[in-house]
């Protein structure tokens, strides 16, 4: 016995004397669908989630996922079972990078309301439960927008289209980006002022049902209508020009013009009554003209240029006599 007691001590030193209790076995159940989504878009219902990769222990899910996505009417009062026995079960149309979407029709639940649910069971036979219900109104189909216009104006790009309804929401394509909502509008008309001249901008648009409870359907996107904005739109003519005789000049000023693109003034002068001649090119609000003869009658009109040339214009007139 003496002898025994020394080997198990150092058995246990070197970490080999100790025996465990045994792990249970893994559960193996997948995790739930936390991600589903829904929206009536037309006459179809669009939904997806994302199929979990681990179990509600961590580890990877390696087997192939059963998806099992419903959709039906609630019953009264709820329950699940009772749901899920009536609920219609719709198969993906792609489950591209884990992501399953669907493609539902609409029309025989127009004016109901439908809950939709999503869980995954693994080739074990073991499922995630149900995710969170989604309650979504069915509506008639919201009306695809029309005629959709696109206007080059001073004040940015002006859409205008066709469609009823109160809500719409428009959608921006640019060179660098992918279409993105950009403005929720009540009339069928919008201008975007954020627009830069030269740069290609494209647009749809589609209408809005609000359904409460920050839910809403929305129609299917109006065609595709795109313009590259240019510059054709001259600054403001100048204001308040006045002319003083001054000995040996005579002095021009105005008011300052205030646009992002401007880039210069223009002088028109005539003598006595004759046509009016470019006298000059200048970036400040005043000239001087030295090249005047005495007892002649001056008259002098300005205008505004911006960067491209576009020449706004002429203001009112000024005058003055040199004695």
């Amino acid at each position: 016995m003496r002898a025994i007691l020394p080997a198990i001590a150092a058995l246990t030193a070197a970490g080999c004397g100790y025996i465990a209790e045994p792990l249970p076995p893994l559960a193996n159940i997948p995790g739930r669908v936390n991600d589903l989504t829904a929206v009536q878009r037309g006459g179809r219902i669009i939904a997806q989630f994302t199929a979990p990769r681990t179990t509600t222990e961590g580890f990877t899910i390696k087997s192939p996922l059963d998806l099992d996505l419903r959709i039906g009417p609630g019953p009264e009062p709820f329950r699940e079972e009772v749901w899920a026995a009536s609920a219609r079960r719709v198969m993906p149309i792609s489950t591209a990078e884990g992501i399953a979407k669907y493609e539902i029709p609409a029309a025989e639940w127009t004016g109901k309301e439908v809950l939709i649910a999503a869980r995954v069971t693994a080739s074990n036979g073991k499922n995630s439960g149900w995710s969170s219900f989604l309650v979504l109104p069915v509506v008639s189909p919201p009306e695809r927008p029309t005629e959709l216009r696109i206007e080059n104006t001073a004040d940015g790009l002006h859409l205008t289209w066709r469609a009823r309804g109160s809500d719409f929401r428009v959608f921006r394509r640019t060179a660098n980006s992918a279409f993105m909502p950009v403005a929720d509008v009540q009339q069928p008309v919008w201008t975007d002022t954020t627009t830069q001249f030269g740069q290609p901008y494209s647009y749809q648009v589609r209408t809005i049902v609000k359904l409460g409870e920050n839910r809403e359907a929305e129609s299917e996107f109006s065609s595709e209508e795109s313009l590259t904005p240019i510059d054709m739109f001259p600054p403001a003519p100048p204001a308040g020009l006045r002319a003083l005789a001054a000995p040996n000049s005579i002095e021009l000023s105005w008011e300052r013009n205030t646009e992002a693109d401007f880039a210069s003034y223009r002088i028109y002068r005539a003598i006595s009554g004759r046509p009016l001649e470019k006298v000059a090119d200048v970036n400040l609000p005043s000239y001087s003209d030295h090249a005047i003869e005495h007892g002649k009658i001056y008259r002098y009109e300005i205008s505004a240029v911006d960067q491209v040339g576009n020449e706004s214009p002429h203001s009112a007139p000024a005058e003055a006599a040199v004695p």
